[in-house]
């Protein structure tokens, strides 16, 4: 009995230590969107690296010309860069050829990830599905994740329904953007509790933007008066860290995605946006990093 004793309590001390070191080699990778950017790659990719981020997700662009671009920037300032991707067409069937396509040519440049904006609300379940289950292949045959973005319009608009879908394919992973529910369901969600800790626990990417109920992005996250909704968003994002940490992985990847004017509320007849895009997107990245220690 006692050598039985010793044994559980070493392996236990094994599986403390092994814990301890998984979160002490645990990486965030912070990433810049390029939405709004008006300026040369090279000048923004110096911009973001400046400004601490790792790297940039993107999406593809439609010219080799600006690829070139975009890749030289890229190599020249050490940025690490993830795709997006998605797809269209006026019927499922050029949507779906559309997708697996876009999805195809993004995994082949070899980023880091991709982040699909995944079907459509209106699409049927099984049509929705099969993009998904179209993803994971070219995901599994390249060995690139491939996640699917929380996203108003997509298969995944709304917490109740991107449930169903997380439900019957186990494989599912999320590029979490919680904002959107916020505006669906006109709440931080309190009401579905479950449902956001099942999305929370199969996310492996985040969109740092914080979303309120009548609108996917507050004007400025550092406003007094959004205190209560950037915590709740930060309590969520928590959590997001922790299951990674606990699930033994090395790492986690945000992107601070705060939109340009028009996503940003602007005053009228000027169309003055009332905050700087890259500052509050910066202030994301500084907060995120002060948070988790990175």
């Amino acid at each position: 009995m006692g050598k039985i004793k010793l044994l559980i309590t070493a392996i236990l001390a094994l599986l403390a230590m092994q814990h301890l070191q998984a979160s002490a080699t645990f990486k965030i990778r912070f990433y810049a969107t390029n939405w709004g950017m008006n300026q040369s790659w090279d000048s923004y990719c110096e911009q973001v690296k400046k400004a601490g981020y790792d790297g940039l997700e993107v999406w593809v662009p439609g010219s080799k010309e600006e690829q070139k671009q975009m890749f030289d920037a890229f190599r020249k300032y050490n940025l690490a860069y993830a795709f997006l991707s998605g797809g269209g067409g006026a019927t499922f069937e050029q949507y779906y050829d559309s997708y697996v396509k876009n999805v195809e040519m993004a995994v082949q440049l070899k980023p880091d990830f991709v982040n699909c904006h995944t079907g459509k609300d209106y699409f049927t379940f099984e049509q929705n599905k099969k993009l998904i289950e179209a993803a994971d292949v070219i995901s599994k045959k390249y060995n690139i994740p491939v996640m699917h973005e929380t996203h108003r319009g997509r298969f995944s608009f709304a917490a109740h329904i991107t449930r169903q879908f997380l439900e019957q394919i186990p494989q599912l992973q999320l590029t979490l953007d919680i904002s959107h529910w916020c505006n669906v369901h006109e709440s931080l969600l309190s009401d579905q509790t479950e449902t956001v800790a099942m999305a929370l626990a199969r996310t492996g990417h985040i969109h740092a933007r914080i979303g309120q109920p009548q609108a996917p992005q507050v004007n400025d996250p550092a406003a007094p008066e959004w205190k209560s909704t950037v915590d709740q968003h930060l309590t969520w994002w928590d959590e997001v860290v922790r299951l990674r940490k606990e699930a033994g992985k090395n790492q986690l990847t945000i992107t601070t995605e705060f939109g340009p004017s028009g996503y940003l509320p602007t005053l009228p007849y000027t169309q003055q946006p009332v905050a700087d895009q890259w500052s509050v997107n910066v202030y994301m990245l500084n907060l995120l990093k002060s948070r988790y220690q990175q």
